[in-house]
């Protein structure tokens, strides 16, 4: 289990700390390090609850097992997150400045760092603040920027902490694993599309848009450059990426169209529209008391146009949603696209299928077939990928 610490200074968004920590322990052993200033805000005795380790303060500390503690932790970490961070501990690590437990520990950790600025919105606008931020950057640090709001102090602007999701999804693309998709890119679709009827009435599915995030979250989190095209799903955007957002059919033919070229994988997993309305009204239809009929007309296979352009080394891997004969379509649509890879599913399968966080789906391949059991989304796209690495070394081999 990887190691994270966790660094809390003093600022009104220590309160935040605590949901960060909570969420932190269902996945990694986590030690919290609080300045003096930060146990104003929230007891120490929270954060010994929440990971069941002691609370690091003071540097003086009798009360320990002999070992230079701060030295200890330090190399016990696999990765450094300080959240808050407030300006005066942002300049105390900009100059090296080790005066408590937190800044001492800080500077002699050699694991990757997150910094997580939380202050007034002059504060952290202020030239001086900006130097210090750009500073660790440029040594390597990286910075989950503060979102803009309305702050404790009553200003309205940025300095509100990120929200402890968004911390999370940074710690997971930094921490130290192995990145088979460094240096690649990847571009990932994901959720519905909404074909308009008239100004108020569309035509969608019940794509949620998980598989294709989570497809496009552990693509970051294996080292790739990835942009996500997405459809109206309500989802936050994933942090580390490039995300379009986009509506119809056509909307995202054009949007995925014009990067196919550059990417070395593509990972189809939206929902595209088969079909989109003839003739869309410009005034909302109204309602009669007879049936009301609607010519459709088939929009632009996405896939297919890029199997028919697939270049070198590139990957390219669809999804097909069935109710019914799910192997011999899901084979079909493989070599009637031109694709390395189809992720098939049945809808008909309890835990698989749309809004569901868990998926169950086999992957279809030229000349093997990998039956996969239910299990998160999440852990279902780590298994897509390793797969796709392994096709992507099998073109490289055979290109040389």
């Amino acid at each position: 289990m990887k190691h994270i610490v966790v660094g809390v200074s003093g600022g009104i968004a220590a309160f935040k700390a605590c949901q960060l920590v909570s969420d932190l322990t269902k996945k990694y052993e986590v030690q919290v390090i609080m300045t003096e200033n930060a146990t104003n805000f929230v007891h120490p005795l929270t954060f010994e609850t929440l990971t069941g380790r002691k609370c690091l303060i003071d540097t003086f500390d009798r009360n320990f097992t002999y070992e230079v503690e701060h030295i200890s932790t330090a190399k016990w970490a696999d990765l450094f997150v300080v959240a808050p961070a407030t300006a005066n501990v942002i300049a105390k690590f900009a100059s090296g400045i080790c005066d408590d437990m937190l800044t001492t520990t800080f500077l002699a950790c050699k694991a990757p760092k997150v910094i997580v600025p939380a202050m007034n919105t002059n504060m952290y606008d202020n030239p001086i603040t900006q130097q210090n931020i750009q500073r660790l950057a440029e040594f390597g640090m990286h910075m989950v920027e503060p979102v803009s709001g309305l702050l404790a102090c009553g200003d309205t602007g940025r300095g509100k902490m990120a929200e402890p999701a968004v911390i999370e999804e940074a710690i997971e693309m930094l921490l130290p694993v192995d990145k088979p998709l460094a240096g690649r890119r990847a571009l990932v679709t994901a959720g519905p599309t909404m074909e308009a009827m008239d100004p108020v009435r569309y035509i969608t599915n019940h794509s949620s848009g998980k598989m294709g995030y989570a497809v496009a979250r552990v693509a970051r989190n294996l080292g790739a450059e990835v942009t996500l095209i997405s459809g109206q799903c309500g989802l936050a955007e994933p942090y580390g990426m490039k995300t379009i957002q986009v509506k119809s059919a056509q909307d995202m033919y054009e949007a995925v169209t014009v990067r196919a070229e550059d990417s070395d994988y593509i990972v189809m997993a939206a929902a595209v529209a088969d079909y989109t309305p003839a003739d869309v009204s410009d005034e909302k239809m109204k309602k009669k008391d007879d049936d009301l009929s609607i010519q459709l007309k088939r929009t632009k296979d996405i896939l297919k146009s890029l199997g028919e352009r697939k270049h070198g080394g590139q990957v390219l891997c669809g999804f097909a949603m069935e109710t019914q004969n799910l192997l011999e379509n899901a084979r079909k649509k493989l070599e009637a696209k031109n694709a390395d890879m189809i992720v098939a599913n049945n809808l008909k399968v309890e835990g698989a299928g749309f809004a569901h966080d868990t998926n169950v789906a086999t992957l279809i391949l030229q000349e093997e077939l990998v039956e996969l059991p239910l299990q998160s989304k999440e852990e279902l796209a780590g298994e897509i990928w390793k797969k796709l690495v392994e096709i992507a070394a099998k073109k490289e081999g055979t290109n040389r």
